[in-house]
């Protein structure tokens, strides 16, 4: 069955779509099969690899609405992944599922039939902790938390943390926070080592190594349809995002055995 991972924060620019993208290449690389679902209506994951939103005739929003099967809108994609893809029709969604009961486990029941076929979901979270996200949580077995190390990016990591324990002990006990994974991260100023410091120790969670290292070349990565991994392999947040995505594969089978 797959493993589920929530990639979440409410602050936006902080590399959660990077982070599901290449992540979900990395691990197609070491012969995992992927399926990166895309829950922001608008969309960033789906244009990233190279698929055209206002092309598409179903998307995730259709399946959770209950109008079609997951199954039936996954679509492939270059870098060797599968993708649930979004338009911007997900932002109804939201407000609809307001009103339904069980409304929090919606999506992990719309993955049902489709955690046989792979061995990793990566989930790419809205820049909040609405119903979306929290319905993300809910299907996850862990979540990874992406921060920019500066003051006001990791003011909001308390009220995520906060939300995921509660989703844990109301309706998904199995979710854990696996960690903070520093993104857009610059070593050489003592004011984003601070803060990292400074995490680490107030939520006592770890931080995950390696950071990913700033660089343009990752916003310069969507406008080709592909993920930094096919666009710039040899950059050292490529090399990075291998590395995390080693740990990942290592820590599962670790557990299995």
């Amino acid at each position: 069955m797959a493993r589920t991972v929530a990639v979440a924060s409410q602050k936006g620019g902080v590399g959660k779509t990077t982070t599901v993208a290449t992540l979900g290449a990395a691990l197609s690389d070491l012969g995992e099969e992927v399926l990166l679902v895309d829950l922001d209506p608008q969309a960033c994951l789906t244009f990233s690899l190279g698929i055209d939103p206002e092309d598409l005739s179903t998307s995730v929003h259709d399946v959770l609405a209950g109008r079609v099967s997951a199954r039936d809108v996954v679509v492939a994609t270059e870098d060797g992944v599968d993708l649930l893809p979004a338009t911007i029709d997900l932002a109804q969604v939201e407000v609809s599922l307001l009103t339904r009961g069980s409304r929090e486990h919606t999506l992990d029941d719309a993955l049902a039939d489709l955690r046989s076929h792979y061995d990793w979901i990566l989930l790419d979270c809205p820049p909040t902790l609405g119903v979306l996200t929290v319905n993300a949580l809910t299907a996850a077995d862990e979540v990874i938390v992406p921060l920019q190390a500066e003051t006001l990016a990791h003011r909001g990591v308390g009220q995520l943390v906060e939300t995921a324990r509660d989703v844990a002990r109301v309706t998904n006990p199995r979710l854990r926070i696996s960690g903070i994974l520093p993104t857009i991260y610059d070593g050489r100023t003592s004011h984003a080592r601070a803060v990292l410091a400074d995490i680490a120790q107030r939520y006592d969670i770890p931080v995950l190594d390696p950071p990913i290292a700033r660089s343009v070349r990752f916003a310069e990565a969507p406008a080709i349809g592909r993920s930094i991994l096919a666009t710039a392999p040899g950059l050292r947040g490529s090399q990075a995002y291998r590395e995390h995505a080693l740990r990942m594969v290592a820590e599962r089978r670790t557990g299995r055995d």
